[in-house]
């Protein structure tokens, strides 16, 4: 069969992206530093000076949970719409992976510490559970899956497949319109996540250090995680709403794109500038901030004319093995869709 285009598709749930915009700014205030080695080359006593206790306690191991939560999503989405297309959803699956692998070897050229490998690796083991098993079977395996981790290591990569697990059972009993909706079992993890807030941070303290490498941190973490995402959901019923859909929902639309491109933009930075001997973080987060607003802009504008990221839309082509319309429809063509 001759290959054909595609029409985007319009159904989306913009609370996730904008929560997948959300993490994602989190995910870059933890990477661009360590992208441009700040500090890297002080004294080990001296590096207390630079003033990561306020990442420590807000945004380290906070963010990568939801991130991983999303992506475990992404497989019960990408599964679907194959059925829909009268595909094979592993071939699918398969398909997207592989290329998010090569995506992620090409990224790791300038940051070793990026994640899109392991998602990819790690996603191949988990396809055949999202695939086969039902949604409960799902999620009791990922909870159980992710306790395991917790207990066993104390979280970390090792937590990757019980959160993507739980992720695709989620989206597949419909977390995207909780989370518009605030729906009750999302105010009631709302509820159970502030409580196990304070106790969780009061043993992050008993193991002072980079909560990336404790157990203490890592549950403080998957906690606060809980927490941030549906409080966000809590402000998207509210006018409030449209601020957060400004803030983040087009770097969550292109979130692959927006993430490669942020390492990029800070690596060629550190070529320029030598953040190693630098005793402060607020080099590093002016420059992840400028990044941030200077992404949001050029999101808004791509997205107006297109109706993918590049490197989405790359990504999509390989997931379908095909062509795919870039350009964004008209509105007489929405409207015929």
């Amino acid at each position: 069969m001759a290959p054909h285009l595609i029409l985007a598709s319009t159904s989306r749930w913009a609370v996730i992206d904008a929560l997948r915009g959300f993490a994602l700014c989190g995910i870059l205030i933890v990477n661009i530093p360590d992208i441009v080695q700040l500090g890297y080359r002080l004294e080990i006593n001296s590096v207390g000076a630079l003033g990561r206790e306020p990442l420590d306690w807000l945004v380290q191991t906070r963010f990568i949970p939801i991130f991983t939560l999303l992506f475990g999503m992404s497989l019960t989405f990408v599964a679907n719409g194959a059925r829909q297309r009268e595909r094979r959803p592993w071939l699918a699956l398969v398909a997207r992976l592989m290329a998010l692998f090569v995506i992620g070897f090409l990224h790791s050229l300038i940051y070793p510490g990026e994640v899109l490998r392991e998602y990819a690796t790690l996603g191949l083991l988990v396809a055949p559970v999202a695939l086969l098993a039902p949604r409960a079977v799902q999620l009791v395996f990922g909870a159980v899956l992710l306790v395991a981790a917790y207990v066993a290591t104390g979280g970390g990569l090792a937590a990757t497949p019980g959160l993507m697990l739980l992720g695709s059972a989620l989206g597949s009993y419909g977390l995207g319109r909780a989370l518009d909706t605030k729906s009750r079992a999302v105010a009631i993890t709302f509820a159970i996540s502030l409580v196990l807030l304070i106790p969780a941070l009061f043993w992050q303290g008993t193991t002072p250090g980079d909560p990336r490498f404790s157990t203490a941190g890592s549950v403080a973490g998957l906690v606060m995680a809980s927490l941030y995402a549906t409080g966000l959901s809590f402000i998207w019923v509210t006018p409030a709403r449209s601020l957060v859909i400004q803030l983040f929902e087009p770097l969550g639309r292109m979130s692959l794109s927006n993430y490669v491109g942020a390492s990029s933009i800070a690596f060629s930075v550190s070529k320029v500038i030598d953040f190693t001997t630098m005793t402060t973080m607020w080099p590093a987060l002016l420059l992840t901030v400028g990044i941030l607003v200077t992404q949001n802009i050029s999101s808004r504008v791509w997205l107006h004319y297109f109706n993918y990221g590049p490197l989405e839309w790359i990504w999509r082509m390989a997931t379908w093995r095909e062509p795919i319309s870039l350009l964004a429809p008209s509105p007489r063509m929405s409207t015929a869709v």
